[in-house]
């Protein structure tokens, strides 16, 4: 038996009669007549060389063949189901997705906290996954559905026939401890934010970097013991200092004039249409899309 000589309507039959047990509350199950499934019935038992259903007391019972047909084709029905009604209509509710979206650190600390609480009361079945990958591998990936969405500033990903959708406009600060602040500082560089190496230099400050440090999650320990400054985003020295109630921090301009970054949200433009992207966009978009410039200490 090939499958490309099957009738896919046979099998909404098969399916129908499977489940009711009668030739005719399968017919208005599907929307047919009684006579059309009689004889969608007849040419799928020539199809399976096999009576399919016989005639029990109870109503049609399945035989053993139609038993292990059953058991393959009705989760892929309600599978193929499942996927037309999403694509027509998202639930986020009672949605189980998954949703790959690759951020930076600095999406991770400024973003995924609100963002993993919002989907936990608007859409509690989705599963958010943060992929590691290459920054140089995004495009590819968003193209081939190994992720969904990338958030941060990747300036690069603009030149690469991605949708970008702004999402707000940072500039990079200095954070220090405040009873060192009226000294002359030494600086730890994040490697992963390239940008504070080049402010730096271009201050001629590059001698007096102490630490290399690959991304922003061991600052609060770092700047509670250590006479240190570092520099990065705003909106990430501000959740530093969230975490770190008990330790006086300053927050000021950093050195130089460096300029302004933008973070947005990248996505491949043949799943622009997804109902569930399309609402994950909206929701990350609604919680924090803000495109003024940020305030100077």
């Amino acid at each position: 038996m090939e499958l490309h000589g099957v009738d896919l309507n046979l099998l909404k039959i098969f399916d129908a009669v499977y489940a009711e047990r009668s030739v005719s509350r399968a017919a208005l199950r599907i929307g047919l007549t009684q006579p059309s499934v009689s004889h969608g019935l007849t040419r799928l038992r020539l199809l399976f060389s096999d009576p399919l259903f016989v005639r029990h007391q109870s109503g049609m019972a399945p035989t053993v063949v139609a038993d292990r047909v059953a058991a393959a084709l009705g989760p892929a029905l309600r599978n193929l189901q499942a996927m037309l009604d999403e694509h027509l209509q998202f639930d986020p509710v009672r949605s189980t997705r998954t949703l790959r979206v690759y951020m930076t650190d600095f999406g991770s600390v400024a973003f995924l906290p609100g963002l993993l609480a919002e989907l936990r009361r608007r859409a509690p079945g989705i599963t958010l996954e943060l992929p590691q990958i290459a920054s140089t591998e995004l495009a590819a990936a968003l193209d081939a559905a190994r992720l969904d969405l990338a958030v941060g500033y990747l300036p690069h990903l603009h030149d690469q026939g991605l949708v970008s959708e702004p999402v707000l406009v940072e500039r990079y600060v200095e954070l220090r401890r405040a009873e060192h602040a009226q000294a002359d500082a030494d600086y730890a560089a994040v490697t992963s934010h390239p940008q504070t190496l080049e402010i730096l230099r271009a201050a001629g400050l590059e001698s007096r970097i102490r630490l290399w440090l690959p991304n922003f999650m061991v600052l609060p320990a770092l700047l509670a013991r250590n006479d240190l400054a570092v520099l990065l985003p705003r909106n990430v020295a501000d959740q530093v200092a969230q975490w770190m109630p008990g330790t006086p921090l300053q927050l000021r301009q950093a050195p130089g004039s460096p300029p302004l970054i933008r973070v947005s949200l990248h996505w491949h433009r043949r799943y622009t249409t997804d109902p569930g992207l399309r609402w994950f966009r909206d929701l990350f978009l609604e919680l924090y899309r803000d495109e003024r410039e940020p305030s100077i200490p």
